[in-house]
């Protein structure tokens, strides 16, 4: 049987993912410039990047219900990446603190609106490789979070605080691109099922228990995910007594190794089954870290990354698919929950981490993540079975 091609659309929506995700990896750095500017206080900065956060990922489920209920409307792909972009790129020229308030939130909201329509799409367009098109996505982001700061840094360090508002050039070549080509995507859709040679969909039965049973798998990942990226570096500098760019060596060691892995588990998902995949990761995830943690050798604990990445970013894409089998008439909710949501606990969780750490250390913070990490391979051995999946 022929291997079925990867959609060009696949593709185009990875871009559009890379430059919708590209300002939200790009504001913490921009903070220490706003703070040297405007004379900001280490809160008053701190509470943009909740504001972002707090806005891009609790209304993503709402506009994903919007998007299930509009059946598509390629225009909020474009709308959400000019939004996302430009709202970032106003804070290099804006100079009161609640005007710039209002650009995070308006970048917030381009990136709550981009996400359910474009993960939607993403499950159309891979066709029967639901896994390789989704990680295809996934993967955009990740490289968006990894491209902010540093085009955010050139450019401010190029051309002043001013320089920000290149940040919308990405968004005005992506957008009408998007808008157009989506537009095709739906209307070769519509006359081919007009036509008969592409039958219409028959989602079937959504399963709301399933999907909350793999809410809490998706939570509990958030959750363990926020603690390292947020405390890694600290425990390198603290704790095993590295410089900062060691520690950010290792962050950037644990990112790669989960791009990397991100792209190649949706199509290990597709071959071997979404749920085989999701438990591995799990399943490994839970011994690496107790290992880790007990782990004094700062070349032994480097190395233990690698696979902590892999078990760590294995699940991601396979869980987002299995939440559009288990709600096939709600795939934007699906959306909007699995991978906004999951930022919600995940940022909930980097400060009350911090607590603890301020009282009684980084290692228990350390503790408190592998003990985490035994919630989700409980409940991993209970997650139900799709229903195309044998």
């Amino acid at each position: 049987m022929a291997k079925e091609r990867i959609s060009p659309y696949s593709y185009l929506l990875c871009t559009g993912h890379l430059f919708t995700d590209m300002p939200q990896g790009a504001l913490p750095i921009i903070l220490p410039f706003l703070i040297m500017e405007y004379g900001f206080s280490y809160a008053t900065a701190a509470s943009l990047v909740f504001a972002l956060n707090l806005v891009s990922s609790v209304v993503q489920p709402a506009f994903g219900a919007l998007a299930d209920r509009g059946g598509g409307k390629p225009w909020v792909l474009s709308a959400g990446v000019l939004l996302a972009c430009g709202g970032m790129a106003a804070t290099g020229i804006l100079s009161s603190y609640a005007a710039i308030f209002v650009a995070v939130m308006i970048s917030g909201i381009g990136i709550a609106a981009f996400h359910p329509e474009a993960a939607r799409y993403a499950n159309k367009v891979a066709g029967k490789n639901k896994g390789t098109g989704v990680s295809i996505f996934s993967f955009g982001g990740m490289a968006g979070f990894a491209l902010g700061p540093l085009l955010a840094v050139w450019l401010i360090m190029t051309f002043g605080l001013k320089g920000l508002t290149a940040l919308c050039i990405p968004a005005l070549l992506i957008a009408p691109i998007l808008l157009v080509a989506m537009n095709r995507y739906r209307r070769d859709e519509e006359a081919a099922q007009a036509a008969g040679s592409l039958p219409r969909e028959t989602p079937g039965t959504d399963r709301w228990g399933a999907f909350s049973f793999l809410c809490a798998l998706v939570f509990s990942r958030a959750f363990i995910f926020f603690g390292l990226n947020t405390f890694l570096p600290l425990y390198w500098i603290h704790v095993f007594s590295q410089s900062e760019k060691t520690a950010s060596v290792a962050l950037s060691i644990l990112l790669a190794v989960g791009a990397v892995t991100t792209l190649i588990s949706g199509r290990m998902a597709d071959r071997f089954g979404f749920r085989k995949l999701i438990r591995s990761g799990f399943f490994l995830l839970l011994p690496l870290l107790v290992i880790f943690v007990f782990t004094t050798n700062v070349v032994a604990a480097t190395l233990l990354l690698i696979p902590i990445g892999i078990a760590l970013y294995a699940p991601m894409s396979p869980m987002i698919v299995l939440g559009h089998k288990f709600l096939p008439n709600h795939i934007g909710l699906s959306s909007g929950v699995t991978i906004g949501l999951g930022v919600t606990i995940g940022g909930i969780a980097a400060p009350l981490l911090g607590m603890v750490a301020d009282i009684h250390g980084l290692l228990p913070v350390m503790y408190i993540l592998a003990a985490a990490a035994a919630l989700p391979t409980l409940l991993v051995l209970a997650l139900p079975k799709p229903h195309d999946e044998v």
